[in-house]
């Protein structure tokens, strides 16, 4: 990439204090990035072309994401020594006085002292102990003044490459929009009624009771072959990157408890199937909003609200990471949503995602099914 060197410079003074090392930080970030370009190039020539656009949105999320931390972070560093300088004005001043008086032209009447030779000699051995350290604290201000200067360039320099990772990335989710519009060759387990299907939501007023009346909606079924979560509950990945904003049967602002987990994103973020399932249902449902609702094995669906955009329909069967939706909200794509200040306060991760997880139609802790623990 034209931006490697900057990048890498950004990440290693920036997050000189994050917990990561900004080494790390910056090979991941650069690495993400770059691979998300070379997918974005080779897509449109890929054999499975949704696969790989797929790939190349989740390899930008985690880039700009990584980008983004060590933007906020140099934010704060630059503000750390802008004010420490500031706090030391009197400091410096004085001592480019000093400094100053140290390197004017020397005269021999300069070394004179009142109290004669030993009064001289003394002096010069006092100059001569207190330069080092006043060269030292020079030396210091310099490095912190040349380190902010340093951030405020790069900080730049890297607004400026975010601006253009986010038209990347929002190009692929155009394509992969056209992408899945044109796939036809995923397999059908069973057809969906449309008019069962428009009965059954109309008379539902629960989750719990739209779920147990999926299996009347459908015609046609073919028996599917046997699919077992063994080994995976507890390791699937969450279906978008994200963070956990409120876990099962925690209360909101209003005082309500549910069964699932809701998911802070980015907005535009992909939604992927965690593993190989059944598309049940496809479309709004509710006060969901939209709502897919998996099935990964017999008796079990995973129910995924709160998509802007959906993917598939009911009866397909999808592999896992397959993509099934993008979330909604306005995404950034000027240098004002950049702003580093903006970042790390959750305003970024403007939109929800809920996740809840049934089996025999009894709700199960997703936190048991999913690495809930990290940013997904």
């Amino acid at each position: 990439m034209r931006t490697l060197t900057f990048i890498f410079a950004l990440f290693w003074v920036g997050a000189a204090h994050a917990q990561s090392s900004p080494a790390e930080q910056a090979r991941d970030a650069v690495a993400a990035l770059e691979r998300a370009s070379a997918m974005l190039d080779d897509a449109g020539g890929a054999r499975d072309r949704v696969r790989a656009l797929t790939e190349t949105i989740q390899a930008f999320e985690t880039g700009l994401g990584a980008m983004r931390a060590g933007l906020r972070q140099a934010a704060i560093s630059e503000s750390q020594l802008t004010a420490k300088l500031q706090s030391r004005d009197g400091e410096v001043a004085e001592l480019l006085g000093v400094l100053q008086s140290m390197g004017g032209t020397v005269s021999p009447v300069t070394f004179l002292h009142p109290d004669g030779p030993m009064g001289t000699a003394r002096a010069g051995m006092l100059l001569a102990e207190l330069t080092p350290a006043l060269n030292k604290r020079a030396d210091a201000l310099r490095h912190d003044l040349e380190n902010v200067q340093l951030l405020r360039s790069l900080q730049a320099d890297a607004a400026k490459r975010l601006q253009e990772g986010l038209t990347e990335v929002q190009l692929a989710r155009t394509e992969l929009n056209q992408a899945m519009a044109n796939r036809t060759d995923l397999p059908m387990r069973f057809t969906a009624d449309p008019v069962r299907t428009g009965i059954l939501i109309a008379s539902t007023e629960t989750l719990g009771g739209f779920a147990s009346g999926l299996s009347e909606i459908i015609s046609d079924e073919i028996e599917p072959a046997p699919v077992t979560l063994e080994g995976q509950i507890g390791e699937l990945r969450l279906p978008a990157q994200g963070l956990i904003l409120r876990r099962a049967q925690e209360a909101d602002a209003a005082g309500v408890k549910r069964p699932g987990i809701i998911l802070a994103t980015r907005p535009g973020a992909i939604v992927t199937t965690p593993t190989a399932a059944t598309i049940r249902y496809a479309g709004p449902l509710l006060d969901f909003g939209n709502v897919v609702i998996l099935e990964p094995q017999a008796d079990t669906l995973f129910v995924i609200a709160g998509l802007d955009v959906v993917y598939g329909e009911a009866g397909q069967v999808i592999a896992g990471g397959t993509p099934i939706g993008l979330m909604g909200g306005a995404v950034a794509t000027n240098g004002a949503e950049l702003s580093p200040l903006r970042e790390g306060t959750g305003t970024e991760r403007s939109e929800t995602l809920y996740i809840e997880v049934r089996e025999q139609n009894i709700p199960q802790d997703p936190s048991e099914w999913f690495r809930t623990g990290e940013d997904g």
